[in-house]
């Protein structure tokens, strides 16, 4: 018979405290609680709990700043509790993989639907090495405390400990990088490198190079030898960003290696064999794109052991003021300011749908917070709405004297929102390569525009 899972208890809240000791989901565990004037990080390495619930309550936590290199990190789930503030150690905790990061108001409801999978999973199997204020629970590299996250938070969990590919599909400006990145972070590999790679960006002529390296003189300009992602991706995550934007004829050999695990450098006379786990993403919808022979079937097969969906913003219900907030907190602790959103802007970001999802919503945030002197209007977002900018009365023409950048610019955006987001369409329809209309969409995002 299974020992009962241990939890080891550290809230100096009262009110927290009386919650979650009367909730049932606790009480099944093995408590431990925490002696409130010792060190919290000592007493848990001695009780050797399998959960452990820790609320933050100074930035100048000494058992926080140790647990950033203590084995016990990677041998417990942990789950943190804050009042919202910007914490870069705790961040970094979470990048690390800790666990939960939930901030108040606190959702004692989605605490508990998260002991009680912690409970089963502890109880029949092996332990798994695993308004200056956000409100916004973390997990990994990710924040948000809707019914969605918390889902799609579970589902990560679960795929993280196999060693299954994943496929990760969603809009654009979902956080699919994001979400690949906390895969790797909770996964056994986390101790590896994460290396990311846009497919849609690679060169036709060096997509072999780039994918596998190449050895010195394989090819006028190989100056020297060239690990390609596969290898510098050794023994950890490699994250195929836009992968059905990858050339239709370069997909077979990508399918080859997934297949044998086996590659070969580019002029080499020896083959490699890659340990690397592969998560790819697309923001397309996978039917099409396979009826339309721009993906193989077969290589979707290979990539999606295990397709994750991301949520869009609209479907996170109250996640968008919450983000809002997010950024605008560590915002004003980069900047050491103090400004805040009027309540006819957080209606504002509520009712508004973000085709654009986080990345428009935090561009929006950062425009703003730039505009505004201390509290952020209506105005301040709307006059700097992406679709207020790239929607032109057709009757009226060109606008005399607009800048041929910005018609370039306009251009880009309703190719590309006219394609639903789809690079290769768009370049195709402008009639430039899709390299130039990635480094175009790089340089918008870098400017606030995306």
């Amino acid at each position: 018979m299974m020992p009962t899972p241990k939890l080891f208890l550290h809230i100096q809240d009262p009110s927290l405290a009386s919650s979650l000791l009367s909730n049932k989901s606790v009480r099944q565990y093995e408590l431990n609680i925490s002696h409130q004037n010792e060190g919290w990080l000592e007493q848990l390495e001695a009780a050797q709990c399998d959960v452990a619930l820790i609320e933050v309550g100074s930035l100048q936590d000494s058992s926080l700043k140790a647990l950033v290199n203590s084995p016990i990190l990677y041998q417990t789930e942990f789950l943190f509790f804050s009042q919202g503030g910007p914490d870069p150690l705790l961040d970094n905790l979470m990048h690390k993989g800790a666990g939960f990061h939930y901030r108040a108001p606190f959702n004692v409801t989605l605490v508990a639907s998260s002991l009680e999978e912690f409970f089963c999973e502890k109880k029949h199997t092996k332990s798994l090495v695993s308004t200056q204020n956000s409100y916004l629970d973390q997990f990994g590299l990710l924040v948000g405390s809707s019914t969605a996250m918390h889902a799609l938070y579970r589902t990560i969990r679960k795929v993280a400990v196999t060693k299954a590919n994943a496929f990760i599909m969603g809009e654009s400006g979902t956080g699919k990088e994001l979400i690949a990145n906390t895969l790797h972070v909770v996964s056994q590999r986390a101790e590896g490198p994460f290396v990311a790679i846009n497919c849609g960006a690679l060169s036709p002529e060096l997509i072999d190079s780039e994918l596998f390296g190449h050895v010195k003189g394989a090819f006028t300009g190989a100056h020297k030898n060239h690990q390609g992602v596969f290898e510098q991706a050794e023994g950890g995550t490699l994250f195929l960003d836009e992968v059905t934007e990858m050339p239709y004829e370069h997909q077979v050999k990508l399918l080859r290696v997934l297949e044998s695990g086996e590659y070969k450098p580019v002029g080499a006379q020896y083959v490699k064999t890659a340990n690397v786990r592969i998560i790819a993403a697309t923001n397309r919808v996978l039917s099409d794109a396979i009826r339309d022979d721009v993906f193989r079937e077969d290589l979707y097969f290979r990539l999606a052991q295990f397709p994750i969906m991301v949520p869009t913003l609209r479907d996170r219900e109250g996640d968008a003021c919450g983000l809002a907030q997010h950024f605008l907190a560590y915002r004003n602790a980069q900047e050491d300011k103090h400004k805040q959103f009027s309540p006819q802007s957080l209606d504002r970001i509520s009712r508004y749908t973000w085709p654009g999802n986080v990345r428009e919503l935090k561009h929006a945030v950062e425009r703003a917070y730039i505009l505004a002197d201390e509290i952020i209007d209506p105005d301040h977002l709307i006059s700097h709405d992406l679709n207020d900018q790239v929607e032109i009365d057709e009757s009226a023409g060109i606008p005399v004297g607009m800048r041929l950048d910005d018609m370039e610019k306009i251009a880009i955006l309703k190719t590309l929102k006219n394609n639903d987001g789809n690079r290769t369409d768009t370049a195709n329809q402008l009639g430039i390569s899709i390299k130039t209309l990635y480094n175009k969409l790089d340089k918008y995002e870098n400017i606030g525009f995306l």
